[in-house]
């Protein structure tokens, strides 16, 4: 069987929920179990006819402005962008995991938008969740299995700027230090 690949992915929006809301940004840093960072897809996505912005996420943007405007440069009409993010993943070198922290959030954008726009999920519904895995490498209950929470050793120098390709380097380089500890190498 070829090595899976862990697909590192954060998203932003206007909202809680797609369809209603839109989906601002996409970005993925495809790894290797290994840490191999086996490439990179980000796109920022015009917004979906009809939809609209949530007052309490727009609170949030409010208070990050350079993030919020670094999601709605150069946006990419929908259909495109998904269609260019399922072409990158299907020539990803081995089966595709999902992974994001938290996963049900960004698996559901990710999920809806591509078989809205696209047809198909090319992760199928393989998605491994962060946080959960943090769940389980520290014995502390779910909720209490946050960042602030996590062992230093799991972190690389890698910023969390709500720019969603630095959010999903970070993760996945976060992923991956878990993924060493869990098969004895240090991370």
């Amino acid at each position: 069987m070829r090595e899976e690949v862990y697909v590192s992915t954060d998203i932003e929006a206007d909202g809680p929920i797609p369809g209603q809301n839109s989906m601002l940004s996409i970005a993925s840093a495809a790894f290797s179990f290994d840490k191999r960072l086996l490439g990179t897809f980000t796109r920022n996505l015009e917004l979906l006819d009809g939809a609209v912005a949530e007052p309490q996420t727009m609170a949030f943007w409010a208070n990050h402005p350079e993030a919020y405007a670094a999601c709605r440069e150069d946006v990419t009409p929908v259909r495109a962008a998904m269609l260019d993010y399922a072409k990158w993943l299907e020539e990803l070198p081995g089966p595709l995991v999902f992974a994001s922290y938290p996963v049900a959030y960004d698996f559901m954008w990710v999920y809806w938008y591509l078989m809205r726009f696209v047809g198909k999920c090319p992760f199928s519904h393989s998605g491994l969740d962060i946080k959960t895995l943090a769940m389980a490498l520290t014995s502390q209950p779910y909720r209490m299995s946050t960042k602030r929470n996590m062992p230093t050793r799991w972190f690389d120098a890698k910023p969390h700027t709500h720019v969603a390709l630095d959010d999903a380097l970070e993760q996945g380089a976060l992923l991956c230090n878990m993924l060493a500890e869990l098969s004895g190498r240090t991370p």
